[in-house]
């Protein structure tokens, strides 16, 4: 089978992999995003994909506008490839390009569909509590992510995973369900489903807001905030801002505790100060870090970071500051 990948980021990389080493696959040529201008030495920076695809000794097309790219378009016409797959690639395909390979594009999405459609469905599951979470397969239209299913796995969400706990995870399980998807749509055992549009949800680009915490919100909301945005989330602190990039929610998480927490907790006090601020710190949780009430309940800081500082553990923070009972954190901006 003949293919053409198009994908851009770290998430991509194990089903370019997966490809690149199966023996019933050719990958023809790599489609990515143009390198950018990363860190503080501002140099140009290939794309995770691209360093794969350069190492295998592809061909790699970078346009900044693929639908709008005359050669590139020419290109793929000529490669007369059996199949695109799709990956994070982050451009929108025209009908043009879709319409080329014989078999189709093939997406790759970190979500079960129709649930979280769009750019950014890692994050925002973590953030509304989902408890699974999969990978679907689907034949690409000219919709966002609203093609037909091809194949589902799933996978369940532990309470303390991150989004980059998640996508290492997901992308993983995406390179495997890819080559079981492209081989059975070669032998013709597949049979696409229509998303019932009526059941979707979107999940779109992340904006500068939704990093900002609000102590009003329950404890459990922020941690799902801190997860699933990490490692941006923000607040205050002695008018500086601060970075909390792992959290803990005390008190009742139902069935979902995993052993890491149930062990944290073991060693904790029970916490018998509460306050009716929001924001403010109601203990210290020796060798762990600061305990602050929300909205509802208790969130234990287990990870931050200062402004132009590496993060470190909350007890650092704790000891470094010199953080006090009774301090507020602020809402982040």
């Amino acid at each position: 089978m003949k293919i053409v990948f198009f994908g851009t980021p770290q998430f991509a990389v194990p089903t370019l992999e997966k490809l690149l080493n199966h023996p019933e696959f050719e990958v023809l040529a790599v489609v990515t995003q143009p390198d950018k201008r990363r860190d503080r030495g501002n140099k140009l920076t290939a794309t995770p994909v691209k360093a794969i695809a350069t190492a295998h000794n592809l061909p790699v097309w970078q346009p900044e506008r693929v639908k709008k790219d005359t050669e590139t378009l020419t290109q793929l016409k000529q490669l007369n490839a059996d199949v695109f797959v799709v990956v994070a690639y982050g451009q929108i395909l025209s009908s043009k390009i879709l319409n080329m390979p014989k078999l189709g594009c093939i997406n790759v999405h970190g979500s079960i569909l129709p649930k979280y459609r769009g750019a950014a469905p890692i994050q925002w599951c973590l953030y509304n509590g989902e408890k699974e979470t999969g990978i679907t397969t689907m034949l690409m239209d000219v919709g966002m992510d609203t093609g037909a299913m091809l194949q589902i796995a799933t996978t369940p969400i532990g309470l303390l995973d991150t989004a980059q706990d998640l996508a290492f995870i997901l992308a993983a399980i995406g390179g495997d369900l890819l080559v079981e998807t492209l081989l059975k749509l070669q032998r013709q055992e597949i049979q696409p489903i229509t998303q019932d549009n009526l059941a979707a949800t979107y999940a779109p680009l992340i904006q500068k807001q939704d990093y900002a915490l609000d102590w009003s919100k329950s404890a459990i909301q922020l941690h799902n905030q801190i997860r699933g945005f990490y490692p941006n989330c923000t607040a205050t602190f002695r008018n500086n801002l601060l970075k909390i990039t792992a959290s803990a929610p005390l008190g009742s998480v139902g069935d979902r505790v995993p052993l890491e927490l149930q062990e944290l907790l073991h060693k904790l006090p029970n916490f018998s100060n509460t306050s009716d601020t929001p924001g403010v710190v109601v203990s210290i949780a020796k060798g762990i870090g600061a305990v602050v009430q929300t909205g509802e309940g208790l969130l234990l800081l287990r990870e931050v970071q200062l402004a132009g500082k590496r993060p470190q553990s909350g007890w650092d923070f704790v000891n470094g500051t010199r953080l006090t009972v009774g301090e507020v954190f602020g809402a982040g901006s």
